[in-house]
């Protein structure tokens, strides 16, 4: 049994003895519209966190496939300049896993480095601001600057309301990434710590959700119901809206509708004039954060809808699927995605694991 033991490259990929192909069914897929014509179109490959499955899938052109298992995965920063990837692992240690090409440009994404972080930071969303990598510390109440180097972590920002930096009072999860902090912005289910925290079935949600400033710490837009993935693009600053399904934009501290989705929206990429929105099904005992939403009818899938009209052009709907958290594309020059495929062929993965080509500087 020991000889036999840890001898699959997917167990040490992941470091998770049990790691194999996923449950039967989760990667099986819907397509709606001209899913795969517009990622070749826009020459893209769709990573994509499926946190509570513990699994990262990629979708490239040409109906490429691709995962790798992880503990429950979070935030997605994809760092082009450096030609690697970054995902947070949230379960207790946090993990921090950059991925890149395995030996050239295009090549499947594998891991590189994996760092372990205390577990009470509690990482969701990444993104490099002003090319450094930044996470939201979500049991801190505060963005931390992440570092291979000897610092490891450092709370950098924090909203004004926020005195005590060792529980999560806000729910502070998602980074619109700007050139520094000054011009990011920052989501959060709440403006200021109350009587009851996140997770408490009784916790007030319902049109309190913020965008703060990162030049002020203070709250410059309301009226959202869980807040996440906030992003900016063209100058705009996008967001999913998510306990009523919507993602949009704000517009004079206010959230502007631009789609209505079937599920709990979370994870956004916008390219080109194409958003790539997520959406979940909702986890039962969670339902009261979802005012909005047909619990029964929300499904687990990425839609892409056009930015001028909000039009939904086409879906890839996963029916077995539950919950959607990071959505992030890479260019398909750099790689066309994870290296593990729903039929798994031994000999290929095995000699893919075993090249001995330098990686790429």
């Amino acid at each position: 049994m020991h000889t036999e033991a840890w001898r699959r490259p997917e167990q040490i990929a992941s470091a998770w003895q049990d790691a194999g192909p996923p449950p039967r069914g989760l990667l099986r897929h819907r397509v709606r519209g001209p899913f795969w014509d517009l990622l070749e179109e826009l020459d893209i490959t769709l990573l994509v966190g499926r946190e509570y499955e513990h699994l990262l899938v990629s979708l490239a052109p040409g109906r490429q496939v691709g995962y790798l298992r992880m503990p429950h995965p979070s935030g997605i920063a994809v760092d082009i300049a450096h030609g690697r990837v970054h995902v947070a692992a949230t379960r207790n240690p946090n993990q921090l896993v950059e991925l890149t090409p395995l030996d050239e440009p295009g090549s499947p994404l594998v891991p590189r480095r994996i760092r372990f972080l205390p577990g009470a930071l509690y990482l969701h969303d990444l993104a490099l601001i002003g090319g450094v990598l930044h996470g939201n510390a979500v049991g801190q109440d505060a963005i931390v600057r992440l570092s291979y180097g000897d610092d490891g972590w450092q709370r950098v920002w924090w909203p004004a309301a926020v005195e005590d930096h060792t529980t999560n009072h806000l729910q502070l999860n998602s980074i619109a990434a700007g050139d520094d902090l000054a011009r990011s912005f920052f989501s959060a289910s709440v403006d200021a710590p109350g009587g009851r925290r996140p997770g408490h079935r009784a916790w007030a949600v319902d049109g309190r959700g913020v965008i703060f400033s990162g030049a002020t710490r203070e709250v410059c837009a309301r009226g959202l119901t869980r807040p996440h993935s906030a992003r900016l693009h063209a100058g705009q600053l996008w967001v999913d809206n998510s306990g009523y399904g919507e993602v949009g934009t704000i517009h004079d501290g206010r959230f502007v509708a631009q789609a209505r989705l079937p599920g709990w929206t979370r994870g956004l990429c916008v390219r080109g004039d194409v958003a790539f929105v997520g959406t979940s099904r909702v986890i039962p005992r969670f339902r009261q954060y979802a005012p909005g939403l047909d619990i029964d009818g929300s499904i687990c899938g990425i839609h892409a809808l056009r930015v001028d009209s909000g039009e939904v052009v086409a879906s890839l709907v996963w029916p077995h699927g539950n919950q959607v958290f990071g959505v992030e594309a890479v260019p398909t020059s750099l790689s066309l995605g994870f290296p593990f495929r729903p039929r798994p062929e031994r000999a290929r993965v095995r000699a893919l694991f075993s090249s001995l080509k330098e990686p790429p500087q």
